[in-house]
């Protein structure tokens, strides 16, 4: 998990001025509830959701627009995720 959290920063981070302290720290626990509830949902360890990731750049999507997935359960994250995957 803290690789996870360690790529989400260097890949998701904005200038500091465009982006709150407050604002990165709910992305980022965002990109962790939506990456655990998508890997309990297909079984899936952490290595193998960082290749998905590296493949379909999943993280990069939920860090653009935390807002949509700040109102989601659990399972919608995942179904969320789900749909973005079948699109890219």
């Amino acid at each position: 998990m803290i690789r996870i959290i360690i790529k989400t920063e260097k890949s998701t981070m904005l200038k500091e001025e465009e982006m709150s302290e407050k604002r990165l720290n709910n992305t980022i626990f965002l990109m962790f509830l939506a990456t655990e509830s998508f890997k309990r949902k297909h079984n899936m360890t952490s290595e193998e959701f960082l290749k998905m990731d590296d493949e379909f750049a999943i993280l990069d999507y939920i860090s653009e627009c935390p807002d949509i997935f700040d109102s989601m359960t659990g399972d919608e994250m995942a179904e969320e995720i789900e749909q973005y995957v079948s699109r890219v």
